[in-house]
């Protein structure tokens, strides 16, 4: 049986990535009698905090044949767009995941020197930005000390966990436009004068953000760290590295940590562009026969 985790880690993964999560999330929900709205905390990095604002939200995740969604849902989902062709979505996230790694290995600051160095080499204009605004209202869903959002500060080369003490502020929305603005891919967002970029430039999961305590149950969903299936297999390989020194960071800490990562169904459904907005349904299929099999 899975547990009720106190904190719910949810890693990027483009447009399958979000669909596998909710499909995952709504057959854990239907096997194992929790309610994953009701977890202290939430850590969200590119798409993975998409589904964790609806979480916040009061959303219970959806099963494909439980009707459409709702209107902010759908909108979240039509935003969520790559003017790009895949192999350059996946090409930079081949480059970013062993970035991470080599981040955590060696400390904070050469990750944010080697951050500092590269993303302002890239063009800020490649894409329109993204605007999360219709799908999470500033007025209706707001940070509320439960939710953590990753993303990478353009310039400093530093992540920046909007929602966590000292974080600079932020609108919901305008903190899921930056930890999903992939570069080259979409603009970066802009708060408080500041640009920033995709959270998974840091790390697919930034799972050691979260606030554990000892004994806090952990549980990570990570749609990037696969063993299986035909997306870039140095990308799957560096975020499984990355993934587990983080779990073992938490695990540190007095943590106890579970990882899920899409199975090999799961896996093939999702493909190999996580930006593909085909067969989402199928991929959300797959995640919930996953979740109920747990």
């Amino acid at each position: 049986m899975i547990e009720q985790p106190d904190i719910l880690v949810l890693g990027g993964g483009g447009r399958q990535g979000d669909a596998w999560m909710t499909g995952l999330l709504a057959g854990l929900e239907a096997a194992h009698a929790v309610d994953l709205r009701a977890c202290d905390y939430f850590v969200g990095t590119s798409a993975g905090s998409i589904v964790a604002a609806k979480l916040l939200r009061g959303r219970r995740p959806r099963r494909v044949d439980s009707g459409p969604p709702s209107s902010g849902s759908s909108r979240a989902t039509a935003d969520w767009q790559s003017p790009l062709p895949k192999w350059t979505a996946d090409s930079l996230m081949a480059i970013a995941a062993p970035l991470a790694q080599l981040a955590i290995g060696v400390g904070r600051t050469p990750g944010e020197m080697l951050r500092r160095a590269a993303l302002p080499l890239l063009p800020a204009s490649a894409g329109d930005a993204l605007d999360f605004r219709e799908a999470f209202p500033p007025d209706e869903v707001r940070f509320d000390g439960r939710l953590r959002v990753a993303a990478v500060d353009r310039r400093a080369g530093r992540r920046v966990v909007f929602g966590s003490p000292g974080a600079p502020a932020a609108t919901v929305a305008q903190a899921l436009s930056a930890s999903c603005a992939l570069p080259l891919v979409f603009a970066p967002a802009v708060i408080g004068g500041r640009e920033y970029v995709d959270g998974a430039v840091w790390s697919p999961t930034n799972a050691d953000v979260a606030p554990v305590s000892r004994d806090a149950e952990v549980l990570i969903l990570a749609p990037m760290a696969s063993l299986y299936g035909p997306f870039n297999a140095p990308v799957r390989a560096a975020s499984r590295a990355t993934m587990l020194v983080e779990a073992s960071a938490l695990k540190m800490r007095g943590a106890r940590v579970r990882i899920i990562s899409p199975d090999r169904k799961s896996a093939l459904s999702i493909g190999r562009d996580l930006m593909s907005g085909s067969d989402l349904e199928q991929t959300q299929t797959a995640g919930y026969a996953q979740g109920m099999s747990l």
